[in-house]
């Protein structure tokens, strides 16, 4: 049996693709108005929550590889948004901290953040949310369980 290329036969991953594309759309596009780019918001949120963490903490807690967090720190160094400071208890710990425009951008991306739920969340009923959360944390799940275990699929 051959499988179909009709993209309709694949409506639920279709259906996921299409959200996950438009909602980072519109994210980036949020973003980019307070001088932000994807991804940038997690690490500021994360440093909103707890400033002054290592860059390892850092990449722990986000889920993502040295030089991911590397080079994000450093972008977000440059736009003035954190600073980088060595440890005084261990030189070979670089601690990230936010500045104060780091911390406005805490502030702004709540607002984008709410601004996106919002759109995102338009017509939709308290008891359909839940269920869409439910479902999709389950998803999650299931897709999480086959990470890095399967490479044959």
């Amino acid at each position: 049996m051959t499988q179909s290329s009709d993209i309709s036969s694949y409506s639920a991953n279709f259906s996921i693709f299409a959200l996950a594309r438009s909602h980072r759309g519109l994210a980036a596009q949020l973003l980019r108005k307070i001088g932000l780019y994807p991804g940038q918001e997690i690490m500021l949120m994360q440093l909103g929550d707890k400033d002054g963490q290592s860059q390892n903490s850092l990449g722990r807690t986000l889920r993502l590889d040295h030089s991911t967090v590397a080079k994000s720190v450093k972008r977000l160094e440059d736009g003035g948004f954190v600073i980088r400071k060595r440890s005084e208890e261990d030189k070979r710990i670089t601690n990230v901290m936010l500045t104060d425009k780091g911390r406005q951008a805490v502030n702004e991306i709540a607002e984008v953040w709410k601004a996106l739920e919002d759109i995102t969340l338009k017509d939709i009923s308290e008891e359909e949310l839940k269920m869409f959360i439910r479902i999709s944390n389950q998803m999650t799940a299931n897709v999480e369980a086959f990470l890095d275990i399967d490479d044959t699929l």
